[in-house]
């Protein structure tokens, strides 16, 4: 008799015997997520800030808004305002930890509601699925904080949308309205579906009340008014971007379709990946060893379990959320998969306004799609519980990392921690102290760095965030594809644009070879660099790895502020 009492009282025996106990319901999907958090980031919570691809933390984040579409608007400046009460590499691992932590917590409240008798363990079995797969795996090994707060919070902002009430959604949307445009896109493919669908009690539809046309009427009308409730917020919300997009002077490459379509992960094809939550563009932020034929599999059936689960759902006396979120999963998979399949369209409708660039990165919206197989997974468990012992039923929770096991610590290590060199804290003050206006130019002329003191990971150049005054990076991006080619994407600021030439002349000069400036004919002369870059309002210029005599050769009358064994930093 003991066994099932032991059960009972842990939440994994249900309807069948006493309630469960309200900690291990509240706390216990969010103390999994945590643990899964520590899991996957591994070494990434030691000391020092973790860097990887657009990742980018710095010490003393400056609060500024940075030029071009306005990406990282509001997520630095919340990081900056944090950072000025706790140390920037502390509030960056407790954002890590809390998108464990909030995703999973949230796919297990939406569980408990589509399974109400269903116990803990159909919650614990979502939670772990919507805090381990390869969506979430992939994006933040691209180093996609920032969208991830959206796909954390999209459980809350569904059951938030189902439920009505502007303030309740706009608290769930809070996460996402952090996280900027693309995070409130995501969110918005969810949650605009789910108030034009809801169901059930209060909502004025599926009530059985009225018939004929004033019953159609009415549902008409409540699902348009929770529609425009939930747009009203999400527009609210996406203000702080919103308005610095419409002013931006910003250009959309449409090239960037093809470059950022979705692609095949594994031997189940682009739209086996797809369906697996995977399939992004980069493939380095593919999880090692994920294109393992046996793992793919598992992780497909997997997914298409999931997938009748949550189908058995919707079809029954579903949650209030049930149909939306599956148009909303449906709207997402088939924006992905234009990308892929039907390229010419997303370029047709950059081409008739750059607005629809954002979804160049269609694979990005297929975060609705991991909510619903979570639900399903949930689903599944349940129906095995019936038939299964309860602690086999239990085991079901470790399933997804099983079928994902290389995330664990860090993706094998390519999550890591490093601390800047102190001479960049250096040059930060330096810039940073100097109440005289203009801008600071990035070089090398590349987007994307490799330092060695973060052990070779790839991440965007630090400058882009650790100066308060404009920065002119390059912005052009060079992606390979199957076959050995390459696309380029071009820069999207208009002033990145026109000083590309000269930033290019002066990496090739300051480069390993240490050629010197370009002979006359072949390339701008040194004087004409440098009263260039001064048209441009240039008052820095920040060279990492370059050759310090070539390069200040090409740049006559520029007084060396700082040398230092990686940073030369000159005023012009």
């Amino acid at each position: 008799m003991w066994r099932p009492v032991r059960f009972v009282r842990l939440g994994l025996g249900g309807r069948a015997g006493a309630a469960p106990r309200p900690a291990v319901v509240r706390f216990g999907p969010a103390l999994l997520g945590l643990a899964l958090g520590v899991l996957a980031l591994g070494p990434a919570l030691g000391p020092g800030f973790t860097l990887r691809y657009d990742m980018v933390f710095v010490p003393d984040p400056p609060l500024r808004l940075g030029d071009g579409f306005p990406r990282a608007v509001p997520s630095d400046q919340v990081v900056a305002l944090l950072s000025a009460v706790v140390p920037a590499e502390i509030v960056q691992k407790a954002i890590l930890l809390g998108l464990f932590t909030l995703a999973a917590s949230g796919a297990a409240a939406l569980a408990g509601e589509a399974l109400p008798d269903g116990g803990i363990v159909p919650r614990l079995a979502a939670a772990a699925f919507y805090a381990w797969n390869a969506y979430l795996a992939q994006r933040l090994l691209i180093g996609q904080w920032a969208l991830l707060l959206g796909y954390a919070g999209l459980p809350w902002a569904v059951r938030a949308a189902a439920r009505g009430g502007p303030w309740r959604l706009a608290a769930a949307l809070l996460p996402a309205a952090v996280g900027g445009f693309q995070a409130m896109l995501v969110s918005a493919m969810a949650v605009l579906p789910v108030a034009a669908l809801r169901t059930g009690r209060g909502t004025g539809r599926g009530t059985g009340r009225g018939t004929g046309r004033g019953r159609a009427g009415a549902a008409l009308r409540a699902s348009a008014e929770a529609v425009v409730v939930v747009a009203v917020v999400v527009a609210v919300l996406s203000l702080p971007w919103l308005v610095l997009a419409v002013g931006s002077d910003a250009v959309t490459d449409p090239a960037g379709v093809a470059a950022f379509a979705p692609r095949a992960d594994g031997p189940f094809g682009t739209l086996g990946s797809l369906f697996s939550l995977g399939g992004i563009w980069n493939s380095h932020a593919a999880v090692p060893g994920q294109d393992s034929p046996g793992l793919a599999a598992a992780r497909l059936a997997l997914a298409l379990v999931a997938v009748a689960g949550f189908v058995r759902i919707v079809r029954g006396r579903g949650p209030a959320w049930g149909r939306g979120l599956a148009a909303g999963a449906c709207a997402g998979l088939l924006v992905a998969c234009a990308g892929a399949f039907a390229p010419g369209v997303p370029r047709a409708l950059i081409g008739w306004w750059a607005g629809f660039g954002p979804f160049r990165d269609g694979q990005a919206y297929i975060a609705p799609f991991a909510l619903a197989q979570a639900v399903g997974v949930a689903a599944v468990v349940a129906a095995l519980r019936l038939s299964m012992p309860a602690l086999v039923a239990a085991a079901a929770v470790a399933v997804p990392v099983l079928v994902l096991p290389t995330f664990a610590l860090g993706a094998s290590g390519r999550l890591g921690a490093a601390g800047y060199p102190a001479e960049w804290r250096r040059v930060q003050a330096v810039v940073n102290g100097d109440p005289a206006p203009g801008a600071l130019l990035s070089l090398p002329w590349s987007a994307y760095r490799a330092f060695a003191w973060n052990s070779g990971r790839v991440v965007l150049d630090p400058a882009t965030k650790m100066f308060s005054r404009p920065v002119l990076w390059d912005e052009t991006l060079v992606v390979g594809v199957p076959g050995g080619g390459r696309i380029r994407v071009g820069a999207e600021s208009p002033r990145t644009r026109r000083v590309g030439e000269v930033a290019s002349a002066l990496t090739a000069a300051g480069g390993l070879a240490g050629g010197g400036c370009p002979p006359a004919g072949t390339g701008p002369a040194a004087s004409a660099m440098a009263d260039g870059l001064r048209r441009e309002g240039v008052r820095y210029v920040l060279a990492a790895g370059l050759n310090e005599n070539a390069f200040l050769s090409c740049l006559p009358g520029a007084i060396p502020v700082h040398r230092g064994r990686e940073l030369l930093l000159v005023r012009l």
